[in-house]
């Protein structure tokens, strides 16, 4: 497969508004201390155990989850606040794009983000690696596949492990 590391700037159309809902929430989070927990919302496969997986590690304590869409396009907004004051932030790719790990390094910072990319974490045998659509593997399977996924992720860190990306 061939690399191409050509560094690029998106340029985004400014807003004045900010969602309602997303600051009442970025404020509760910083008020609690809480570590956003961010991820792949690709259309394939890949990107779908990412977020269902996300939602999971989410629910426990001391995460929960983040709009990356705020974060990323609104920077004044309490989400983005909120990605930027955490001590940690947590990005589960889908793939080995690492699409939202490359971006929200931009937002926080290298140093206050973990990064995990789910693909390795449930295709062992790669079976899953030339499925593209989020139809073609039924919902239980799905959602087994991203509580491997999620177990995993908090089992690392629990103890601290991060995945060096």
């Amino acid at each position: 497969m061939g690399r191409s590391e050509q560094n690029f700037n998106l340029e985004v159309q400014g807003m004045k508004a900010v969602c309602p809902l997303g600051e009442v929430v970025g404020n509760k989070m910083i008020a609690e201390g809480k570590i956003p927990v961010i991820s792949c919302e690709g259309g394939c496969f890949r990107g779908e155990i990412a977020r269902v997986a996300s939602h999971m590690v989410a629910k426990e304590e001391p995460y929960s989850r983040g709009c990356h869409g705020e974060m990323f396009t609104a920077p004044r907004s309490a989400m983005a606040e909120w990605a930027k004051k955490a001590n940690k932030v947590v990005v589960i790719d889908g793939c080995f794009m690492h699409c939202h790990g490359r971006i929200m390094k931009n937002v926080v910072g290298h140093e206050n983000m973990i990064q995990f990319d789910a693909l390795p974490m449930y295709n062992k045998d790669n079976n899953y690696s030339d499925t593209m659509l989020v139809d073609e593997i039924p919902e239980a399977e799905r959602k087994d596949l991203a509580r491997q996924v999620a177990d995993k992720i908090l089992a690392n860190l629990k103890d601290g492990m991060v995945s060096d990306m």
